[in-house]
């Protein structure tokens, strides 16, 4: 299986991301020639996920770098949705519907049929228990099923279906409950991006790893501005911490040994998560 199919997700903040705008929906950043120029004087009270979506570096670049090598599907590195009846909690919920939301996609450009609708499932009763209920309701699923064979538009269905979910918690007065879905999406990003570039051994993958640095901070001034409850104020400190990883690397030493520090705390912090300790 080509990294084109994967590296499309490994990213998937950038997809799910651009469909879950939590405040203001005005979009300040440009994006040039798929090269992304990031606006340093954002007002911080109006980050919002579409322009952690335009922080990410230029998609062209990415389908490049997946010609080169290739992976697997290895549903071992997924979350599993047997896991789904852990969570309980408002914020423990959110922040596993955004790495669920990511998982599902990774499924779907895989074209694993059968494990998507399994995380359809899990992505569909985390909605449900935060309140929204009609964002995966049964026409969705029989949409998805409808179009199974047409990647481009499952991937558009679940894009749509996610803007419900976010629509929903803004318009109620719940942008931190929707800002934690984006935290979560982008961990399991980074968490896949970091196991295909160990899996594969592509230097490439670490360096695009390491420009996810400004996509890191609008997700952290996203979650700060958010008022976010107080039991998962955790991840900003422990995002806060993962940034000050990226911020050190000074070199242009894009090694599987210099990911090792970022994989690790990614790793970490998504086992405190998933396993809801």
């Amino acid at each position: 299986m080509s990294l084109k199919k994967i590296i499309n997700t490994l990213l998937i903040s950038g997809i799910l991301v651009s469909s879950i705008s939590c405040g203001d929906n005005k979009q300040d950043d440009i994006l040039e020639n798929d090269e992304v120029k990031v606006d340093e004087s954002l007002n911080s009270k109006k980050i919002s996920a579409q322009n952690v979506f335009n922080s990410l570096p230029g998609r062209t670049e990415i389908v490049d770098l997946s010609e080169k090598a290739k992976a697997e599907y290895n549903a071992d590195i997924l979350n599993n949705p047997e896991n789904i009846g852990n969570y309980v909690t408002e914020s423990n919920m959110a922040l596993n519907l955004g790495i669920y939301g990511a998982d599902l996609y990774v499924t779907g450009v895989f074209e694993q049929t059968q494990e998507s609708f399994l995380f359809l499932q899990a992505v569909n009763i985390l909605a449900k228990n935060l309140g929204v209920s009609n964002a995966f309701d049964e026409a969705i699923v029989d949409r998805m099923e409808a179009n199974k064979e047409n990647r481009d538009s499952t991937m558009s269905i679940i894009t749509n279906s996610f803007k419900k979910i976010d629509n929903y918690l803004v318009e109620n007065s719940r942008p931190g409950t929707s800002s934690l879905v984006v935290a979560g999406c982008w961990l399991e990003s980074i968490y896949l991006a970091c196991n295909t570039a160990k899996e594969t051994k592509s230097e490439a993958i670490v360096k695009e790893i390491f420009m996810q640095k400004e996509t890191l901070k609008y997700v952290i001034e996203l979650l700060q501005n958010s008022k976010i409850s107080e039991d998962a104020k955790f991840i900003i400190t422990d995002l806060i911490n993962i940034k000050e990883v990226f911020d050190s690397k000074k070199d242009k030493n894009y090694s599987l040994e210099s990911i090792k520090l970022v994989d690790q705390k990614i790793t970490t912090l998504r086992s405190t998560i998933v396993n809801n300790k």
